[in-house]
């Protein structure tokens, strides 16, 4: 194959899936709690036909020549920086406002960590996701409460009827990462610990960095849309150079093979 046919095709490729990484990310613009992505590219081993400083004779090249073998995805990186704001006046929506992930329990045992506050009571009154995953520790809200009031520090109180003092349930523990990027993310703003992320650092809220929360608001997404569509622009016209190489390669072999004829 023409070398630069097998170098425009690795940009065609890179350029491919930063546009699918772009996507998803708009697609989750909305999408509580969703942290936006961005592709790591590197470039392929350099074909070294001449070394830097080879001596001709009596002097020294000052560059060598070199040609490159295009370029691949190395990774895709999480962003998890801070998103905005939004007020719902919901009791059980809640925003950590710092590194802090909520810790779910899944029903396997696993535990699972999020940034999406959206939470709501099931039959039994234990604060859950909306798929029905319990908040970790577990916090049961009683029957009979009225209202559930949550502070910056996690503490849990319910009003109850008849009862002059707020009743404490419970306590909101938050989990941090070293590396929050070298999480695992299992979908359903789920993510998972690995060896990459670092062992959980578990402390109640306003405790180690872990932030402090925001009863009555969730945290939208931080993908910025203008930003994002920028990029696709950018992306769509870098695939359509990397097009056309591989359309003037093959219209070179062709000249070339005429020639030969």
């Amino acid at each position: 194959m023409h070398q630069s046919l097998y170098t425009a095709s690795t940009g065609l490729d890179a350029q491919q899936k930063s546009l699918s990484v772009i996507a998803n990310n708009i697609a989750n613009s909305n999408t509580v709690g969703f942290k936006k992505s961005r592709i790591n590219a590197e470039t392929l081993m350099t074909q070294q036909i001449r070394q830097p400083g080879v001596e001709v004779g009596d002097s020294m090249m000052p560059s060598g020549l070199a040609i490159g073998l295009g370029t691949r995805v190395q990774s895709t990186q999480e962003i998890h920086s801070q998103g905005g704001f939004k007020n719902t006046g919901v009791d059980t929506d809640l925003a950590i406002s710092g590194d802090g992930f909520f810790q779910i329990t899944l029903p396997t045992g696993e535990i699972s960590y999020t940034r999406a506050g959206n939470f709501q009571l099931d039959g039994e009154g234990n604060i859950v996701t909306p798929n029905g995953y319990l908040l970790e520790p577990q916090i049961a809200v009683p029957e009979n409460a009225t209202a559930i009031s949550v502070s910056q520090l996690g503490v849990v109180t319910a009003t109850i009827p008849n009862q002059v003092d707020l009743e404490e349930i419970g306590v909101i523990e938050l989990a941090k990462f070293i590396n929050p990027s070298g999480l695992e993310n299992r979908g359903g703003n789920m993510y998972l610990e690995t060896a990459s992320s670092g062992a959980p650092i578990v402390s109640e809220a306003g405790e180690d960095g872990t932030g402090i929360l925001m009863q009555g608001n969730l945290e939208l997404s931080n993908v910025n849309v203008a930003e994002s569509m920028v990029e696709m622009i950018e992306t769509q016209r870098a695939y359509e150079l990397a097009s056309k190489v591989v359309t003037n390669s093959s219209d070179m072999i062709s000249v070339m093979n005429d020639a030969v004829r």
